[in-house]
């Protein structure tokens, strides 16, 4: 399934079944562009796949950037995590313009799956790879919101940042955002 759409939008993932705020709402409202995958369903439940325990990042492909997109950011976030900060799952930078895809698995430990170039920041789980959804028992449905941000320039940012730091410059670098969801519980 895709996302796409206009500034202003209201999101689909803002939704009374989960706990945690919007996180998308204080930072720049950005234009859209379409994100589809294979593996995710906007709003659907994930695949045991994407839990944690199997930790396969889906499959990923966009298009509609901006057309000075120089490379792109791509994140996973779990805004419901009982931390007051949320829980970043994945969060990968400085992929090229000309790669428009991520297949499953991409983002594997050894970091094999992604394009020369990407920079693979440890989430919050310690990894650099991606993190499966797992969210504590008994806590109620968490939503995990991939992002893809176009950004018209490679980003300096050392690979021992955190996927606070990278979020921060995108806020202010990226010149668009799209955005896939779906939801675990345990």
């Amino acid at each position: 399934m895709s996302t796409s759409g206009q500034k202003n939008h209201q999101p689909t993932y803002v939704d009374d079944r989960f706990p945690g705020p919007d996180p998308y709402r204080p930072l720049t409202d950005l234009p859209t562009f379409t994100l589809t995958s294979e593996d995710l369903t906007t709003g659907g439940r994930l695949a045991d796949a994407q839990l944690g325990g199997n930790d396969i990042s889906p499959q990923l492909s966009w298009s509609g950037a901006p057309e000075d997109t120089e490379t792109y950011a791509v994140t996973c976030y779990d805004p419901d995590a009982p931390t007051g900060s949320g829980y970043w799952h994945w969060a990968v930078f400085n992929i090229p313009a000309s790669v428009t895809s991520l297949p499953t698995g991409a983002g594997d430990d050894e970091l094999v799956g992604l394009p020369e170039g990407a920079v693979a920041l440890r989430g919050d789980s310690g990894r650099r790879g991606f993190y499966g959804a797992e969210p504590p028992a008994g806590h109620g449905p968490h939503r995990y919101i991939y992002a893809v941000h176009a950004v018209p320039e490679r980003l300096d940012i050392p690979d021992r940042s955190t996927p606070a730091i990278l979020g921060f410059n995108l806020n202010f670098r990226a010149t668009a955002r799209a955005l896939l969801w779906g939801w675990a519980e345990n």
